[in-house]
């Protein structure tokens, strides 16, 4: 199996150092996103979803080049790294919440709130209306140096 940590497509690091042909990157940084275990599916999927988009405008360097097929059709660049997808119990989550907020990674949530909103009005005003301690959390991304990233994660387990 392949480490997650890697890509076999990259031609170059992340510190834009040249690697030969297919040769494997490994990044110096971390996308991971953590989720709470009793999560329906769709609700896993939504939320996954909604945290990574705020990555590339807060981290425009976590961006890959633009797609292009063979017949020239344009498509959106993507995130230039995978992105890790962990599970934890609730505990876990706001565990991982309080030491990516002390080790200043950047970090997006998702609180329970956002499933009852339909806007993104109303969704800051749903985060902005409680204090940080008491987020009700079900889901949280942090970017940052992997072994940072890792410590967050501590007590997650890969997301199945």
């Amino acid at each position: 199996m392949r480490n997650p940590h890697e890509t076999e497509t990259e031609t170059e690091t992340e510190s834009g150092t040249a690697v030969a042909g297919n040769a494997p990157v490994r990044f110096d940084t971390k996308v991971a996103v953590l989720l709470r275990d009793d999560l329906e599916s769709w609700q896993r999927l939504n939320v996954t979803a909604f945290l990574v988009s705020g990555l590339g405008t807060a981290v425009p360097e976590v961006i890959g080049e633009p797609y292009e097929d063979a017949d020239s059709t344009a498509y959106l660049p993507m995130l230039r790294q995978p992105v890790l997808v962990f599970e934890g119990a609730k505990e876990t989550v706001t565990a991982a919440h309080a030491r990516a907020l002390s080790r200043s990674l950047t970090t997006a949530v998702f609180t329970a709130g956002l499933f009852g909103t339909g806007n993104d009005r109303d969704n800051r005003a749903a985060v902005r209306a409680v204090g940080r301690d008491a987020l009700d959390l079900v889901g949280l991304a942090v970017y940052g140096r992997r072994n940072a990233v890792d410590k967050v994660l501590k007590g997650a387990r890969m997301h199945p």
